[in-house]
């Protein structure tokens, strides 16, 4: 998957072609294979492809003439994220029934109330909505009854009890609670009411632990290199490091370059730029090179005059946006670390709500969500181009972003900056609770 995925452009031919009725060439490619069902031969069809504002796919579709059993697939080929995912939703009606889920086959699905989990692996990769996700788990689940009936009788009745529950959660008498976890970043849950925040749905993005990253295959399970020792941190300010990576945007091999960098009157950052040379894509992340800081930081700037559009913004990846006349909040981690200015978060925000929103176009699509969706475009346009007044706050618990102050040094009238006291959630999401960094010294000094 990941051979293929890197070479999606090879010798000037492009693999990975976007869906398009008007394409003869995109044809898919028929492979003999063995039918798991009569054990004879039937047909694979394997047609790699584009979804547009999403990612690159393989579809594959197998069909036996002997019994006619069938089935589809659908896995990503686009590259592992850097962080896993964890989607929490809170199913409440019907509605929530029809939303559109991304499910990598890496991916565990549990639901609490029932004591239910589908670990990873045990799947394929689908695109589906909760009410098929549903439906797949009762069809697996009844798939061996008949067998089961026979060689153990008490096993199948507990079973058909247990899918009976399945069942009724479709009814959504009462809430429950659903869970996809996709250490490898892929997979997907709709917030149907985007740009506002779903109450409903919560999404965490986590650091992969050594265990997961042996299951993706990104790490040897035998792998027990020494770590090397590391560089003079006065070599690295001087020296821009450069490594290999994959394009996020086309999966090209390209490079990328990190360098330390001091902000005057704040800290040292790390920023990190990879540059394109297949597609002319360009990205840039900054991450904090200090510390976690005692207090939490909220600045709040009124964005009163087009001028502060040019104001110099640094926003960590642990740093949430918020612009109360929008009713818009952007939660951490969602655009990543950056180094912009003012005018630069707000395109970013744009770009990733409205152009590149993988539920606005084709059959995901809706006419309200759509025109919500350009109503929330002409918007941050206005505030760009200072026709409308708001406020943007910039929520970071971890302390690590920064605002410039264009009346330095003195205080800046337009802007209000507060410090305030982490709590345990956010602590807990930041991973504090469990850090433990005090007696180390008085341990070394008694031994």
């Amino acid at each position: 998957m990941s051979v293929i995925a890197e070479e999606e452009v090879r010798g000037g031919r492009v693999v990975f072609k976007e869906i398009s009725a008007e394409d003869e060439d995109q044809q898919p490619t028929e492979i003999e294979s063995l039918c798991m069902n009569c054990y004879q031969n039937g047909t694979t069809r394997l047609l790699l492809t584009k979804i547009p504002f999403f990612k690159e796919v393989i579809l594959s579709s197998f069909t036996c003439p002997n019994c006619n059993w069938s089935n589809t697939e659908i896995q990503s080929a686009g590259r592992i994220q850097e962080e896993g995912v964890s989607y929490t939703l809170l199913v409440r009606s019907k509605q929530d029934m029809n939303r559109e889920v991304v499910k990598a086959d890496c991916a565990t699905t549990r639901i609490p109330e029932l004591d239910f989990e589908i670990p990873a692996f045990t799947q394929k990769g689908a695109l589906s909505t909760i009410e098929g996700l549903i439906d797949r788990a009762v069809a697996g689940l009844e798939q061996d009854q008949p067998t089961r009936k026979t060689t153990a009788p008490e096993v199948a009745s507990k079973i058909d009890e247990f899918i009976e529950k399945l069942k009724k959660l479709k009814d959504v008498e009462s809430p429950f609670t659903l869970i996809i976890d996709d250490p490898s970043g892929n997979s997907f849950v709709e917030n149907p009411f985007v740009p506002q925040k779903d109450e409903a749905l919560t999404v965490t993005r986590y650091k992969r632990t050594a265990q997961q990253d042996i299951q993706l295959g990104l790490k040897a399970d035998d792998d027990d290199e020494e770590e090397k020792p590391g560089n003079d941190i006065e070599t690295l300010r001087n020296e821009v490091l450069k490594f290999d990576t994959n394009c996020p945007e086309c999966n090209a091999p390209a490079s990328t370059n990190m360098k330390l960098v001091q902000i005057p009157h704040f800290k040292e950052v790390i920023i990190m730029a990879t540059n394109c040379d297949s597609c002319g894509h360009r990205t840039n992340e900054v991450k904090s090179g200090g510390a976690t800081e005692e207090l939490g930081t909220r600045i709040t700037l009124h964005l009163t005059d087009p001028s502060d559009m040019s104001r110099d913004l640094l926003k960590s990846e642990t740093c949430g946006v918020h612009i109360p006349e929008l009713e818009f909040e952007l939660g951490m981690a969602a655009v990543g670390g950056k180094f912009t200015t003012v005018e630069g978060l707000l395109k970013d925000v744009k770009d990733l709500i409205v152009d590149k929103n993988p539920f606005t176009c084709g059959d995901s699509s809706t006419p309200e969500r759509t025109k919500k969706l350009e109503l929330f475009g002409k918007k941050i346009d206005q505030i760009i181009a200072g026709e409308m007044e708001a406020h943007i706050i910039l929520d970071d618990p971890a302390g690590n972003s920064y605002l410039q102050n264009v009346y330095a040094p003195e205080p800046d009238p337009e802007m209000k900056i507060e410090k305030y006291e982490r709590t345990f959630e956010q602590n807990e999401e930041l991973g504090l609770n469990d850090m433990k960094t005090e007696g180390y010294h008085d341990q070394s000094a008694d031994r």
